[in-house]
């Protein structure tokens, strides 16, 4: 591979945990689903319309269920500009699957996580809703809280979900479904468990600019007045190379900014990455929750021309660069709109085969992976 991708869409992701082990102050997850159409995992299913339906079989999640033998194939096209055509293919997915989460989990938060589903989803969990009912967001990540809906050790959970083809929201079809593409259904991207201490980190923005200068946004999940949020920088290799004094809390947000010395900075072609981790403690200093977020250190900005002898355009860590790049579509004939991360991967290896290096990400949110 010549190098990565300027993707023009900067986001930070963190590990996966395992299981937690007695005041675990860490962020763990844990898989319902497979993470792609390479690993898919069975789930009891039934389809309403189409090919093999109205009655309970299995498939694999994560996946389009067209793929899987179910539902009705749909181009959406032919009915472009048409909010409720007739002829539409509009069955539902029901989905059914039983979990067990780890004893030591109790007291901690539980939030039940799906990254894409196709398109309207309504999900229970043991019987009782999951989060607010009805969610319309298609490929942007739904993360519910069940802390208080779920069970611990041998007894098992039952989630059950319904996805419904076609949107009750006539604007989202007209928008997603009437396009030129297929018009596929299903939970499209996996389905997982994260498990963090009931005092967290809920997110953090980072900003880490070429020169050094760290900055970042830290949101907790409640108001925690009188606890505090330090950070270590540490390098691929686990060194750390830079560190923030704990910053006092005064409600549920605190903002974090120290410099780190001549750090290497992220381009595209050089994809330097280090890892921020965030410590939040309690008013004795003890740690409550320990979350992680890599990152590069670059300074991308556009720059008008003000001056004759000024150069505009696109500038990153100071230099100036040509946006050579492609479209790109979350896509495979033998899995549809459910990828992997070797896939993904095959992906850039194609787009930097042209010699691009940039892909623009406008149509939909790509996998995580990808990003």
């Amino acid at each position: 591979m010549r190098g990565t991708i300027l993707i023009l869409a900067l986001v930070a992701t963190s590990g996966h945990g395992t299981l937690a082990k007695g005041n675990d102050v860490h962020t763990r997850y844990q898989y319902l689903s497979g993470h792609g159409c390479d690993d898919m995992v069975e789930w009891d299913f039934k389809c309403t319309d189409g090919r093999h339906s109205g009655e309970w079989t299995k498939i694999g999640v994560p996946s389009c269920w067209e793929l899987q033998g179910f539902g009705t194939y749909q181009y959406g096209m032919r009915f472009y500009g048409k909010a409720t055509p007739e002829g539409i293919a509009d069955e539902r997915g029901l989905y059914k699957t039983e979990f067990s989460l780890p004893e030591n989990w109790q007291g901690r938060q539980i939030q039940l996580v799906f990254e894409a589903t196709f398109t309207d989803m309504y999900a229970t969990i043991n019987g009782r809703k999951a989060g607010n009912g009805l969610y319309q967001g298609g490929y942007t990540r739904h993360t519910i809280d069940v802390s208080d809906r779920v069970f611990f050790g041998k007894k098992k959970n039952r989630l059950e979900v319904e996805v419904a083809k076609e949107s009750a929201n006539q604007q989202v079809n007209l928008a997603e479904r009437r396009a030129d593409y297929w018009n596929f259904g299903g939970i499209w991207r996996p389905v997982f468990i994260v498990s963090k201490p009931a005092r967290n980190i809920s997110r953090v923005a980072i900003n880490a600019k070429a020169d050094g200068l760290f900055m970042a946004d830290v949101f907790l999940n409640r108001a925690l007045a009188g606890c505090s949020v330090g950070v270590d920088i540490v390098d691929a290799k686990g060194a750390k190379v830079g560190s923030c004094p704990a910053v006092a809390v005064a409600s549920d947000q605190v903002t974090v900014s120290f410099s780190v010395d001549q750090p290497r900075a992220w381009t595209a072609e050089t994809p330097i990455l280090y890892t921020a981790v965030f410590t939040l403690r309690d008013t004795q200093g003890q740690p409550l929750h320990v979350e992680r977020q890599r990152f590069g250190f670059r300074t991308i900005e556009y720059r008008h021309q003000y001056a004759g002898d000024q150069e505009d355009g696109v500038f990153v860590n100071g230099h100036k660069i040509k946006v050579k790049g492609v479209n790109r579509h979350s896509f495979r004939p033998e899995s549809g709109r459910t990828l992997s991360k070797q896939k993904n991967i095959e992906d850039v290896e194609l787009i930097k085969s042209m010699n691009m290096n940039a892909v623009r990400l406008s149509h939909y949110p790509a996998d995580p992976e990808f990003l």
